[in-house]
């Protein structure tokens, strides 16, 4: 077994000043900036065809909601959430000097999630039966379920794809994949376009232009990865080690799962509750205008978290503690400020808010009313989406699962029914639930990260990495 470095030199104190501050958001900028536009370009991979198959029919742009929202639930969000867990191992092991075990834990990553897919498609494919077991229009369900369906080859690239990101995130290797994800963008419009509209294929061509956009990012990713120099120390070549790997990679993938998909899923449920409301069109319309909102703002702390993730895990598996620390505090820093100013901006616009997804004049005042309640929500968001980065770098996912599944599932939700329903508040009620979970989540990621004993996490690491 290759000797630790650690055990040949001794942590370097690192004095946390304002030159080491400057420096580390130095690091964490070059991280989280290319990032936002990386993260933004994949968002609309999926967002653009249900624009365009907006503009055939309604019953189309019904469908494609329903389908993009099911299948977010039950496949895109698990396999992203299971990816997320080569952040440890891939960050973590870059930081040790192995840089070998990054391909390995790669290849293992993707071969299991390649697994998993088979029984997402299965499920796919019966979406039409669920559909309407569920209570949803016939019509509609019909619809939705062609589009599920010729989703299902998306799968497999995006499985591919989420297993890449960690593996050049891990080396902070950015932009290479903020070029090939603008690259894709760029071929995905025009593809989709012509699939849609040129061909006449409908919802159909829309979901297949997602899985060729797919692979088409992932063959140039690998075309760097193949050739690019930078690449060559972290290459591993297919052997039994990849194997031996998947277990490991499956102990924090499913946690990691849990973590992601708890949270992901509350927020799809908020929807489903606006339907139940005495003004359910209304309700509904507010809510999801909401949810689009944040989810759009979510981009950015996202990333931020993806460079807290990154930093974290370096230095963990460096064996600098101190250095880890120092990166949560910079990454902290830096979420407060962008929740400051993006709260600031979308108060200062809430007059005028509603009017960039409605003409009725009853929506804009409701989303008016509700932009204090946003504007609280996106300052959760930034503060937990770093958090989540942290435990995702540290390797105790299973502590955010328990964190995430108590906050909302315990909380979040149960306010939201008493607020909403029982207390008559309706679509404030039940945001102001959700709400509610998000801040608990915070405090008890926060009170998690308070706590952790930053030298004992770098020993873990170490023995995670060079057992």
């Amino acid at each position: 077994m290759e000797e630790p470095l650690w055990q040949k030199n001794e942590e370097r104190k690192l004095v946390p000043t304002s030159k080491a501050f400057v420096e580390e958001l130095k690091k964490v900028s070059h991280i989280a900036a290319p990032m936002v536009v990386v993260t933004m370009s994949q968002y609309l991979l999926r967002v653009v065809p249900m624009i365009m198959v907006g503009h055939i029919s309604e019953l189309y742009l019904s469908s494609a909601a329903i389908a993009t929202s099911v299948t977010n639930v039950s496949g895109y969000s698990v396999l992203f959430g299971m990816a997320s867990a080569l952040e440890t191992l891939c960050g973590q092991a870059f930081g040790a000097g192995q840089y070998r075990k990054l391909g390995i834990y790669t290849y293992g990553a993707i071969l299991s999630l390649i697994l998993i897919c088979l029984p997402i498609s299965l499920l796919w494919v019966f979406m039409v039966k669920l559909l309407v077991f569920f209570g949803q229009d016939p019509s509609i369900s019909v619809e939705a379920g062609k589009y599920s369906i010729w989703l299902i080859p998306s799968l497999f690239p995006y499985a591919i794809l989420e297993s890449l990101v960690p593996y050049l995130q891990a080396q902070s290797l950015i932009l290479p994949m903020l070029l090939c994800s603008l690259v894709t963008l760029s071929f995905h419009m025009p593809l989709c376009w012509a699939l849609v509209f040129k061909f006449e294929l409908g919802t159909e061509g829309a979901a297949l232009a997602i899985g060729l956009s797919y692979w088409v990012n992932v063959i140039l990713l690998g075309i760097y990865l193949k050739y690019s120099p930078v690449c060559e120390k972290t290459r591993a070549s297919f052997s039994k080690d990849v194997f031996l790997s998947i277990g490991e990679f499956l102990c924090l993938a499913l946690p990691s799962a849990g973590m992601v998909c708890l949270e992901w899923w509350s927020f799809e449920l908020v929807i489903l509750l606006s339907g139940l409301l005495s003004n359910p069109e209304l309700e509904s319309s507010v809510l999801s205008i909401c949810l689009t909102t944040t989810s759009l703002h979510y981009l950015i702390p996202s990333s931020i978290g993806a460079a807290a993730s990154t930093r974290v895990s370096n230095e963990l598996g460096a064996g600098n503690p101190q250095a880890a620390r120092l990166a949560v505090c910079t990454v902290m820093v830096l979420a407060v400020a962008e929740a400051i100013i993006i709260s600031t901006i979308l108060f200062c616009c809430r007059f005028v808010l509603g009017y960039a997804y409605s003409e009725e004049k009853e929506v804009v005042d409701y989303v008016k009313e509700m932009t204090p309640l946003i504007c609280f929500s996106i300052t959760m968001d930034s503060l937990q989406a770093v958090l989540s980065g942290v435990a995702r770098g540290s390797g105790w996912q299973h502590v955010g699962a328990y964190i995430n599944f108590g906050a909302f599932y315990l909380i979040g939700i149960p306010v939201a029914i008493v607020l909403g329903f029982v207390q008559h508040l309706s679509g404030k009620g039940i945001w102001s639930g959700i709400a509610t979970g998000s801040t608990v989540q915070v405090i008890l990621l926060s009170s998690a990260t308070c706590l952790i004993n930053w030298q004992e996490e770098a020993t873990k690491a170490r023995e995670r990495i060079f057992n």
